[in-house]
């Protein structure tokens, strides 16, 4: 069996959040979602778990980070080409997103950002794998 990745995202408004990220094009997965929880699906090994706050908070005794204010983690999603790092973050920012960092454009390498709708950081990238083998 492939190794899968969950990451869990505490979220304020858990409508919003879903909504937003079924903007992108993921699916929610409603045998594992309920009134707590929406269970994204990005692809068959990657999954988001949107967890409201305070049922995030029964997972850990720490505090929980303010996005918007505060860095714990940036997300990284691969991308096909330069034109799909475009379509994903252009939907992001047009459907409740915000501007990440500022564009990265390298010989080999293309990426963009955006913060979902609490603030967590998503880097959007494409790799020119033939130029990244002849350097």
């Amino acid at each position: 069996m492939p190794r899968m990745i969950f990451v869990n995202l505490p979220v304020k408004d858990l409508a919003v959040s879903t909504a937003f990220y079924e903007s992108l094009g993921f699916e929610k997965n409603p045998m594992f979602s309920n009134e707590d929880a929406s269970s994204i699906v990005i692809s068959d090994t990657i999954f988001v778990m949107l967890l409201r706050e305070p049922f995030y908070q029964t997972f850990t005794p720490k505090t929980i980070v303010d996005a918007t204010t505060s860095s714990e983690v940036m997300n990284a999603l691969s991308a096909d080409s330069r034109e799909e790092v475009d379509s994903l973050v252009d939907t992001a920012l047009a459907n409740g997103g915000s501007q990440g960092t500022p564009t990265q454009e390298l010989d080999f390498m293309y990426g963009r950002s955006f913060q979902d709708p609490d603030g967590h950081i998503w880097e959007v990238t494409w790799m020119n794998m033939d130029a990244v083998s002849e350097a």
